[in-house]
């Protein structure tokens, strides 16, 4: 709950240089019934992280945010609230004077909750390293239904003016039987590691094989939906 508290406090002063970005550059980030700053605080989910992500020495920004319109949200007979808006999501190059300048907003990138399966829950998870490396992690969960929880973590850096996808992890595990694999693809090397194991047997042996990829262009950010499972 204090991390989810401090997260809320972040996003509102981060949201706050959003608003004075859209000002300045005229731009339209937010859908308009967010309606300004403080309905952004209390009526929006939203996460971010912050890096050097062009390597100018300015810090740069990304943010997640689900908006609360509640033209897109149910309420079950147990009093749980379902959220099916979409996630929006932008990314703030920093400038001097520690003002931002939006770089791109995502409307179709992050997925949300399926209205036609609400069984179906989406998380989303953003970290930077210390190179700038953006790592967007989608996962899914089923409440009913499904034994699977996929998780696929991509990897975004910024090199010739936008975002390119250089890397993909993912992978996959049965609740029922503990069976899992874990695969990792390097986009700039062209290789691909698979390990499969048992996450509930050590006694079953973990087996690693290496595979090439065949050679494609790099994909840009906001080009694809990232979901949760994705070979």
């Amino acid at each position: 709950m204090i991390k989810k508290i401090f997260a809320t406090i972040a996003c509102a002063a981060m949201l706050t240089a959003a608003v004075s970005a859209q000002k300045e550059y005229d731009v339209n980030l937010f859908p308009e019934y967010w309606g300004g700053v403080s309905s952004i605080k209390l009526e929006s989910d939203c996460i971010m992280e912050g890096g050097d992500f062009n390597k100018d020495g300015f810090s740069d920004l990304i943010v997640i945010a689900t908006p609360k319109d509640p033209d897109f949200m149910r309420t079950r007979e147990d009093g749980y609230v379902y959220n099916f808006n979409k996630p929006v999501m932008a990314i703030f190059l920093g400038q001097e004077n520690d003002r931002y300048k939006l770089f791109k907003e995502y409307k179709n990138t992050i997925p949300g909750n399926d209205e036609e399966n609400e069984d179906c829950f989406h998380e989303t998870e953003i970290s930077v390293s210390k190179k700038g490396v953006i790592t967007i992690s989608v996962g899914e969960f089923y409440s009913a239904g499904s034994s699977d929880s996929p998780k696929t973590e991509y990897l975004f850096r910024f090199q010739k003016g936008d975002f390119f996808l250089i890397g993909k992890n993912y992978g996959s595990f049965s609740r029922y039987s503990g069976d899992a694999q874990k695969v990792s693809e390097n986009y700039l090397a062209r290789k691909k590691q698979t390990v499969t194991y048992n996450m509930f047997d050590d006694s079953v042996p973990e087996k690693e094989t290496w595979t090439k990829l065949p050679s494609a262009p790099l994909v840009k950010l906001g080009e694809k939906l990232l979901t949760a499972y994705d070979e």
